[in-house]
């Protein structure tokens, strides 16, 4: 079934890429520099899906302002250099996607793409330029949301990431993994293929699928989404990292990928790992020195793999709910996401180790931990939301924020230029605060 459609996608985006020249697009073909410091580029915060911030403070933030989207926030907002916020939402009509000032939250601009846009965070560069798929299609717009360029993808890409020559990797749900040239959109490799298709010419008759199809069992990890979340990317080795559904497999895997532009294929599979205890709804972790990853299940397992052959380093806990991709910080501490409480593991090497639980709180977002040793959390308290910090090395609670009036659950945590903290709820408002 995918055959079909895959051999379309594959001569649409290299021979039909649409490129828009704007103002600010600039001219050639050449990668422009997609890094910058004190910026959340990307879901989860930077390639590796730490969640977590070289900021030292947010030990005791206060509410700066906050507004309605007028739509439901699914997956985290990004945020540039510049202190340029960026969100996709659900919308009936109208904008779908939008900017807004860090410092003030005035809007900036706001685009209608694709429904399929509101389950990928917008992925930005140095300059603010704005990198996200929605349905059939990969786009990517300047500072000021004008159009750059698009290219037809086949699926729907999940959220985005930068591989460390500045190309922009784009995977969608169906297993097509594209890497653009950031300036054109044009495809800088063959397209690859997670997910062999059948040759079109033994199979005439095939459908395309729909660009959304099996979008929505990501949020389950089932079958029906081959690529459920973000990859995590290891920039100095140029090795990707992904969860992936084969056809006819009983369970997902984890594989890894090389990524060789100069290579003949240029991505070819490194390796992947015995078949997973359940499903996966989580990105994968790559820890700060390169050598593990970790990945939370949907039964509430966090597990660890060497990252030079994915053999199995340790598997914690099952059943406590945290399926989230979780905080990990660069000496191996990690707060998992979701679950009925906060708590803080360590990775020792062949084992992990319980440094502290706080069960009198409900988690009701994803943790980030900074570079001060502290972790922050959004929790629920009496029927209310609360920005909580808590000292990492202990758990003990520094500081108590409400989140006014809101409601439900939070869409992950991001980081500004200036240490300020911004989060969604799942009801569509931002709220921001500054230390």
């Amino acid at each position: 079934m995918l055959g079909g459609r895959a051999d379309f996608a594959r001569v649409a985006a290299l021979a039909t890429v649409v490129v828009l020249a704007v103002g600010a697009c600039g001219g050639g073909g050449d990668t422009i520099d997609a890094f910058a410091s004190g910026s959340w580029p990307a879901r989860n915060g930077d390639a590796r899906n730490s969640n977590t911030t070289e900021h030292a403070g947010l030990s005791d933030a206060s509410l700066a302002w906050s507004r309605p989207l007028g739509g439901t926030v699914t997956s985290p907002l990004s945020i540039a250099s510049t202190g340029q916020v960026f969100v996709s939402t659900t919308t009936d009509a109208g904008c779908n996607v939008f900017s807004f000032e860090i410092e003030s939250g005035r809007k900036r601009w706001c685009n209608r793409l694709g429904p399929s846009v509101a389950t990928a965070t917008p992925l930005v560069d140095s300059v603010a330029n704005v990198y996200i798929g929605d349905d059939g299609g990969f786009s990517s717009y300047n500072e000021h949301g004008q159009l750059r360029w698009r290219t037809p993808v086949y699926g729907v890409p999940r959220s985005a990431k930068f591989l460390g020559d500045g190309s922009v990797l784009a995977v969608t749900q169906l297993g097509q993994m594209n890497i653009l040239n950031t300036q054109t959109g044009q495809s800088s490799v063959a397209i690859h293929d997670l997910i062999t298709p059948p040759d079109f010419l033994d199979a005439p008759n095939t459908q395309f699928l729909a660009p959304d199809t099996g979008l929505g069992d990501c949020a389950t990890g089932s079958a029906d989404c081959p690529v459920a979340a973000a990859p995590a990317v290891d920039l100095e080795a140029s090795d990707i990292y992904l969860t992936l559904w084969r056809p006819g497999a009983i369970a997902p895997q984890l594989v890894s990928l090389h990524y060789d532009a100069d290579a003949t294929p240029a991505v070819t599979e490194r390796w992947s790992s015995d078949l997973l205890p359940a499903g996966v709804t989580a990105s994968p972790v790559l820890s700060a020195d390169g050598n593990t990853v970790y990945l939370a299940d949907v039964d509430g397992r966090l597990n660890a793999y060497n990252t030079s052959d994915g053999s199995s380093k340790w598997t914690f806990g099952a059943g406590f709910g945290a399926s989230g991709t979780p905080s990990v910080s660069a000496d191996g501490f990690i707060v998992p996401a979701g679950g009925s409480g906060i708590r803080s593991i360590s990775d020792d090497g062949d084992h992990a180790s319980p440094r502290w639980s706080r069960d009198d709180v409900e988690q009701a977002g994803s943790p980030i931990q900074t570079a001060g040793g502290t972790a922050v959390v959004v929790v629920r308290r009496d029927g209310e939301l609360v920005l909580e910090s808590l000292d990492a090395n202990s758990g003990d609670t520094i500081s108590s924020t409400p989140l006014p009036g809101a409601t439900g659950f939070t869409v992950g945590m991001s980081i500004g230029p200036d240490g300020q903290v911004v989060t969604s709820t799942y009801l569509g408002e931002i709220f921001t605060y500054t230390d």
